[in-house]
């Protein structure tokens, strides 16, 4: 019976997810620092990503580890290295000593986040741009995964995801969305597409107003998005008017990310 490690499973996307890639003979094994109870198809393990020994117990006779947990934004230095950096760098090693075959990472738009409207639709290799420590560290995470694959032979997939969320929050939304039933159909094509190799791919739902990323890589692997965030549009223009394109959260692909406000919390 194949086992899939989800790390963050208590996460926002990580309970998306738990119901999402559920299937008949397969167990989800949940990990996070919180505790989480476990239903039919699945086992709990509460642990640190940033603990090696645990995560190379939790990678035990595991099929492939999808990769979730870390810190969801922006935070001073020592907070982003230890749980983003340090601990993706232990996923990867505790799954090489485990022999796990694959691991599919949470990366994030914002390892790209300043890249200009001027280059949409952003390509997936595209030189990276982070706009924040967040982001930074999932250019570093991303980094492991080329790694891991070059070396060691890991099949490492990393999707850069942008506004994951039941619905879409904001004007921007409308054109980085990513449904939870998206979501879903994406990391299960990352799990089951054959030997992918080292892949970066980008996670949007079928927006009208998209286009901001491409999503070539991601149809490779067998994904195919079904929802679109217009169906929101009226809702939202209702609240906030049509979308400005001088609006700076418009200017970038980081959106907010890219602002002053932003700025993390530096070393007195």
């Amino acid at each position: 019976m194949p086992i899939i490690l989800v790390t963050g499973a208590a996460g926002i996307v990580g309970s998306m997810l738990r119901t999402r890639l559920a299937r008949p003979g397969r167990t989800l094994r949940l990990l996070d620092v919180a505790p989480i109870t476990a239903g039919p198809g699945e086992e709990a393990v509460t642990a640190s990503v940033t603990d090696l020994d645990a995560m190379t117990e939790a990678c035990r006779n595991v099929t492939a580890v999808v990769h979730l947990a870390g810190i969801p934004g922006e935070a001073p230095w020592e907070q982003i290295r230890e749980v983003n950096i340090d601990g993706t760098y232990a996923v990867f090693e505790a799954a090489r000593r485990a022999g796990v075959g694959r691991v599919v990472y949470a990366s994030s738009n914002h390892a790209a986040g300043f890249r200009p409207r001027t280059d949409f639709p952003v390509p997936e290799y595209v030189y990276p741009a982070p706009d924040t420590y967040y982001g930074m560290s999932k250019v570093a995470g991303e980094s492991l995964a080329s790694l891991y694959h070059s070396r060691y032979g890991m099949d490492a997939i990393c999707v850069r995801i942008l506004t994951c969320a039941e619905r879409p929050p904001t004007l921007r939304a409308l054109s980085t969305w990513l449904s939870p039933d998206d979501a879903g159909r994406l990391f299960e094509a990352c799990l089951s597409t054959p030997s992918p190799g080292f892949r970066v791919v980008f996670g949007v739902s079928a927006n009208t107003r998209g286009g901001w990323v491409s999503l070539d890589e991601a149809r490779i692997l067998g994904y195919q998005p079904r929802d679109n965030a217009e169906a929101y549009a009226a809702e939202l223009i209702a609240v906030h008017g049509e979308p400005d394109l001088d609006d700076p959260v418009l200017a970038y692909l980081g959106g907010e990310f890219t602002l002053p406000g932003m700025d993390a919390e530096l070393p007195a």
